[in-house]
């Protein structure tokens, strides 16, 4: 289990003293804890620190965060959850649908703003968009709901595909609605689904050696926090067995894979900072309705196109946000 504190005027990273904290009670502390690894929410985590200099809070100044990243598995964030309800930090700031039912499980006291990909009602999250109740509400990141677009986008890519790969996290709580909402849809447009399942990096080889022994013609890549820290990993998997795929982010189209479609997650850190701020500053999370993330964008690698040897449809070059040459 990782345990970084960053103080962001500083160089480099440095852990905040206990007897600092207890000198400066009046300064808050922010538990975070991310159900991503370190490397991939950098970006992110500069858009929340931005969401919370805008609400009047700069880490190391007048505001610090104790940061706790996955390190492979979902199963070490009961004990980061944990560590942050026994310090009794002020706000914990959960990201990702592990996250968020960990520290959801872990205490009904202190205040807890998610980012999620998961539908918040469907998971329990909260009881109701406009009055979230109890001590938890968030930013509601729209990602497992656009299975359908998702393969539909796909299909017009490759029209002729017969078998599909579904890549899932059997240990997320969004893989299987993710695997039934595919297969339905995949019904619909006469398409076969096989599902296969990765719980660590480690799974990937495996997963991409049965989708050769069985002939698949794509891959689908579900929204899932691990896939998304290991994008890279699963882009050069795909470039080797020239497998064309579809991802929930556009960080994976920038690193060279095919087709994204997903909201901003940048967004909805910058989003969760201002809410952070805002119970802070004494709202209750009861009266903080969750907010929805509604940016969607598709983005699309021509080059890696080519080199699969695709045509890219005019119709969706024309509706994509971008497109990578």
């Amino acid at each position: 289990m990782r345990r970084r504190e960053f103080i962001a005027g500083f160089g480099s990273a440095a852990a905040w003293p206990l007897s600092g904290l207890a000198q400066s009670a009046a300064i808050p502390v922010v538990g975070y804890v991310s159900s991503l690894t370190q490397a991939h929410s950098v970006r992110s985590d500069a858009a929340l620190r931005r969401g919370l200099s805008e609400m009047g809070y700069v880490e190391g100044r007048n505001l610090s965060i104790r940061y706790h990243w996955i390190t492979d598995r979902y199963d070490e964030l009961p004990a980061m959850v944990a560590e942050l309800v026994h310090r009794q930090v002020d706000v914990i700031l959960a990201i990702g649908p592990p996250a968020t039912i960990a520290a959801k499980g872990a205490t009904q006291t202190i205040p807890i703003v998610f980012v999620t990909g998961a539908d918040p009602i469907k998971f329990g999250f909260v009881a109701s968009f406009n009055k979230p109740g109890g001590n938890i509400t968030g930013i509601w990141m729209v990602l497992t709901t656009l299975t359908e677009k998702r393969l539909q986008l796909l299909h017009d890519l490759l029209p002729k595909a017969e078998l599909i790969g579904l890549l899932v996290n059997p240990s997320s709580p969004v893989a299987e609605p993710q695997i039934r909402e595919l297969q339905a849809a995949a019904q619909v447009l006469g398409v076969k689904v096989t599902v296969l399942k990765a719980i660590t990096e480690n799974d990937f080889d495996q997963a991409f050696a049965s989708l050769a022994r069985q002939r698949a013609n794509a891959l689908f890549v579900s929204a899932d926090p691990l896939f998304a820290s290991k994008g890279q990993r699963l882009v050069t998997l795909a470039a080797q067995h020239s497998m064309p795929a579809i991802y929930e982010f556009r960080d994976f189209v920038e690193a060279g894979g095919l087709i994204s479609y997903g909201t901003v997650l940048s967004d909805g850190y910058y989003r969760a900072g201002h809410y952070v701020g805002r119970v802070l500053k004494g709202t209750a999370t009861a009266d903080l309705p969750v907010e929805q993330v509604d940016k969607f964008e598709l983005v699309i690698n021509v080059k890696t196109a080519r080199a699969l040897g695709l045509a890219i449809p005019d119709k969706l070059l024309a509706t994509a946000d971008e497109v990578i040459e």
